[in-house]
């Protein structure tokens, strides 16, 4: 059968057939049903793997049929072209600004700002700070543009100002004329007897050192004058003087003729932009002579109207006192031309002259008024300097 003894005695045990050893007879049925439980089971036969059909490959090529061409779709039509952003002018207070903030307001380099800035005078590194009138000037310069705002610290109620835009009512303001010429070519005694007083007998050597301004009614009008240097070492003094101003008084001496310094003021007014009015002084010498100096200006560019150019010329004497309400009467004609006009009601703008430091009212600033009014208690700032109006005083001293 294929089994051990002792497996078979057990399965015999299992059936209750009596068997102790391996020696024992059984009888032939029990036989029969030990054979029939421990007949081993035939195994399957494992079903053969199907062979896979064969596939016959043709080796003659059947030509496809040509695609037939699919027509393109059309282009899609272009994007509209996106709205160019809106550039926002930057905003800067009417107190001050640093120049590393203003160089990024307004998007350009802080070499180039400050290079600006030493072209109008102002040396200032980038972490100083310039009033905001000159951030806006240089700024302009530079093809950009700013907004100014008064701010509560600056004015109780302002408006906002931009560029020079006027807010309200123009009207008429006074001109102001700068007095230019060669040294002891006689401004001062010019603008002495202008304003009938004695401003030359105080000067030191009768030689201006300082720019004076002085204002004087001339037919029931103001008329704003600006004495300045003729002596050589004040070449920037001359030149603030002729920028400030809307007319200038070329003093000529009649018996010096045109000097060193008549050049180089009618070259400060050329490039300020401003009209020239000739006073041919000390025409009481003996040694004037008008024709002399007419042909030297107008070697200069400066031909008199009587010989068919544009320059007013006239002929004066400071000492006589000769000529002078000509002159007066030419300068208020040329400041009719020009219709200067200003806004009383807006925020103070104005330059500075001159400062100093006097010892009874600590820092003094003279200062011209071009678009405003200055009051006491009124917040400015000049350049890097801020404060308030303390006391204000005309050009004779009195306390307004």
């Amino acid at each position: 059968m294929g089994i051990t003894a002792k497996a078979l005695l057990a399965a015999l045990q299992d059936l209750g057939v009596a068997a102790k050893t391996a020696a024992s007879s059984i009888d032939e049925e029990s036989a029969k049903i030990v054979k029939e439980i421990l007949k081993p089971k035939t195994a399957e036969k494992p079903k053969k793997a199907e062979k896979p059909a064969e596939v016959k490959i043709s080796s003659k090529t059947v030509p496809l049929p040509a695609p037939k061409p699919v027509p393109a779709p059309p282009p899609p039509p272009p994007p509209p072209p996106k709205p160019a952003p809106a550039s926002a002018v930057p905003t800067i207070n009417t107190e001050d600004i640093s120049v590393k903030d203003l160089a990024q307001k307004i998007d350009v380099k802080y070499s180039d700002l400050i290079k600006e800035l030493m072209k109008k005078g102002i040396l200032a590194n980038i972490n100083q700070r310039i009033a905001a009138e000159a951030a806006r000037e240089v700024a302009g310069a530079l093809g950009k543009e700013v907004i100014l705002r008064v701010t509560e610290k600056a004015r109780e109620g302002g408006a906002e100002i931009k560029g020079k835009k006027l807010t309200s009512v123009e009207q008429l303001r006074p001109p102001i004329v700068a007095i230019l010429g060669h040294v002891d070519h006689g401004k001062t005694k010019l603008l002495d007897a202008i304003r009938r007083t004695k401003v030359a007998e105080g000067e030191a050597g009768g030689i201006t050192q300082h720019i004076g301004a002085y204002q004087v009614t001339v037919q029931g009008k103001k008329v704003t004058f600006l004495d300045t240097p003729g002596h050589e070492a004040f070449t920037a003094l001359r030149a603030r003087g002729a920028r400030v101003t809307d007319m200038v008084i070329l003093v000529v001496a009649a018996d010096d003729g045109v000097k060193p310094q008549t050049v180089e003021a009618i070259n400060h007014a050329k490039a300020a932009g401003v009209p020239i009015l000739v006073a041919i002084n000390k025409i009481d010498k003996p040694e004037a002579n008008l024709d002399r100096v007419k042909k030297q200006l107008s070697e200069l560019g400066l031909m008199p109207e009587e010989w068919g150019g544009k320059t007013v010329t006239v002929p004066v004497s400071a000492k006589q006192g000769t000529g002078i309400s000509d002159l007066l009467e030419m300068t208020l004609l040329l400041a009719e031309v020009q219709e200067l006009k200003a806004d009383p009601d807006d925020s103070a703008t104005g330059v500075v002259i001159e400062s100093r430091l006097d010892k009874g009212r600590g820092p003094v600033a003279t200062v011209l008024i071009k678009n405003g009014t200055l009051k006491i208690g009124d917040a400015f700032t000049i350049g890097g300097t801020f404060g308030k109006v303390r006391a204000l005083f005309t050009d004779t001293g009195a306390r307004m």
